[in-house]
């Protein structure tokens, strides 16, 4: 029954996205300038490109949920964690690597293993907001000072999500 509902989770979305692709394919070959060949190229290289990290993201998913107890995840990153699973995630997040391929793979694995809400909306407002792997790039191109704003800016965001969604919504069934 989960592996079922699992799939019908997946299945509007994926039909979206395909009927969406199907469109512009559609078009880029009315237009009659090639561009759906060199659309359809462009999109080989980009999944050459990613489907490596897409491959390795599913199997940390996969293994987090199979090789780490429930209880030690429960303890540190479920909902009995209280503030130090929101700390955790919130940390976790910003420090990890990649892009969404990488993260929500990891973010649905730790669903899956019984994180909490808190923790898994401060894990992805801490990699989409404090993203320490992107800090070299964005000091180089925009500078310490500006960096050090922005930082300083969102600074209290992540963990501040994770404890308003585990307020409000740590009753609601994710998944």
């Amino acid at each position: 029954m989960n592996n079922k509902r699992r799939k019908s989770n997946m299945l509007v979305p994926t039909i979206v996205l395909g009927a969406l692709a199907i469109a512009l394919f559609f078009i880029g070959y009315s237009r009659g300038e090639g561009q759906h060949i060199v659309g359809m190229k462009s999109a080989l290289r980009l999944t050459i490109d990613i489907l490596p990290m897409l491959a390795f993201a599913f199997i940390v998913a996969g293994m987090v949920q199979t090789l780490l107890p429930h209880e030690l995840l429960s303890r540190w990153v479920g909902a009995e964690s209280g503030a130090r699973g929101i700390f955790i995630g919130a940390v976790a997040g910003g420090m990890s690597p990649g892009g969404p391929f990488v993260n929500l793979p990891i973010a649905a694995g730790l669903l899956h293993s019984g994180a909490s809400v808190g923790t898994l909306v401060a894990f992805l407002t801490g990699w989409s907001l404090w993203a320490v792997s992107r800090l070299p790039m964005e000091v180089g191109i925009l500078g310490w000072r500006f960096t050090l704003i922005r930082i300083a800016s969102v600074l209290i965001f992540p963990p501040l999500a994770g404890f308003i969604a585990q307020r409000f919504f740590s009753g609601i069934k994710l998944m």
